[in-house]
């Protein structure tokens, strides 16, 4: 992140940090890399009573934020998440969060105060399996029923399902989206853990057969969550992207370390012209990933029109120049690049799923294909 920073954000961007090195350095990932949860609770409720969970939610919910708009406030934790391979379920628990606190009812308010305090975590049941697995494709059918509604379909991946305690379900009701709130253990709910190339983070198949539930778990209008589905997803990609540069940041730091520290015939590495043009192509990729996230962030934060484009911008770029240069990275440690027991391929995992997890590269370049039709159909 390069915004510039009040006072009060650096400050907040520090104690983040802190905390992370404290709770969950590289050590403290790797001991968990077969836990099935990921984290600790106290590690989480900790990161909560620092910020981390409320910064979406208005101060009528117990929220607040920093600056001027909390997007940008918790793009400095997801950026600090990224750079230290930190686990939790950011993205995801911050969306539902935010979204219970916009469109929920009365009914959500409890477990909004406990997704703010961060007594639980929550998640997101958007995407599915194969071969429906594109964004924005939706089948999961949610359809009224009596004095409730049924769910049936399969979502997958699903970040923390195993520990959520609530499912933020979209579905379709006839031509429309529809959002329900599922609370964890509702009968015909059934979570299935899946591996993930992140060993920070856990993932889920969640199926729904015939699962009832109450009008009342209806977030927003039945058949209407369109506009709030992609909010979510834009609040997502936007936490997505900052994550994704923070991880580039670190493997980039951690090389260009290697190569001056590391010598060969006499000189350090870093000294060959070869290598000195590489370490060119890999800072202006991640200077400019720093700039399109930058302002990602900052478009969706506003409202502004131009939110959808610059995402899908910011997602395409990062997530294809990004591998790249987390692939140089790689190479550039030579053997011991490859190897387990270096700390970068925690990194390279971290990015490798970010730029997947709310749509690839080449469906944001769809998508901004898409837009710019649209805008030059309406000349």
């Amino acid at each position: 992140m390069q915004l510039a920073l009040s006072s009060d954000q650096e400050l907040f961007r520090e104690t983040t940090v802190k905390l992370l090195e404290e709770l969950a350095p590289v050590a403290e990932v790797r001991r968990r890399r077969d836990d099935p949860s990921g984290f600790d609770a106290d590690y989480w409720r900790r990161g909560a009573e620092l910020g981390w969970t409320s910064l979406l939610v208005g101060e009528e919910h117990g929220g607040g934020t920093l600056g001027e708009h909390g997007l940008v406030d918790l793009a400095l934790v997801a950026y600090e998440f990224g750079r230290h391979a930190a686990p939790g379920p950011l993205a995801v628990t911050n969306v539902v969060a935010a979204t219970l606190g916009e469109v929920g009812g009365p009914d959500h308010r409890s477990v909004i105060t406990d997704l703010v305090s961060g007594a639980t975590v929550a998640t997101w049941c958007l995407g599915e399996p194969p071969p429906g697995d594109g964004l924005g494709q939706i089948a999961l059918q949610v359809r009224p029923e009596g004095d409730g509604m049924v769910l049936d379909g399969v979502k997958r991946p699903v970040e923390s399902a195993t520990e959520a305690g609530h499912l933020l379900v979209t579905g379709r009701t006839g031509t429309g989206l529809t959002q329900v709130l599922v609370p964890a253990g509702t009968p015909g709910v059934s979570v299935t853990p899946m591996e993930s190339v992140d060993m920070t983070r856990r993932f889920a198949t969640v199926a729904f057969d015939e699962v009832r539930v109450p009008s009342t778990a209806v977030i927003g209008v039945v058949g209407g969550a369109d506009t709030q589905v992609e909010r979510q997803l834009q609040r997502a990609i936007a936490i997505g992207t900052a994550e994704s540069v923070g991880a580039m940041q670190t493997a980039f730091d951690l090389t260009v370390e290697w190569a001056f520290d590391r010598y060969s015939f006499g000189r350090p590495l870093a000294s060959y012209q070869e290598l000195k043009h590489r370490f060119a192509d890999m800072k202006t990729w991640l200077e400019a990933s720093h700039a399109i996230s930058d302002s990602a962030i900052g478009a969706v934060a506003t409202d502004s029109p131009d939110a959808p484009e610059l995402l899908s911008t910011a997602a395409a770029f990062i997530g294809a120049y990004g591998s790249e240069l987390l692939q140089d990275c790689v190479q550039i440690h030579g053997g011991i690049g490859v190897t387990f027991e270096h700390d970068l391929h925690l990194y390279l995992r971290r990015h490798t799923l970010d730029r997947v997890l709310f749509g690839t590269p080449a469906e944001h370049r769809r998508r901004i294909t898409d837009i710019l039709e649209r805008e030059g159909g309406g000349r």
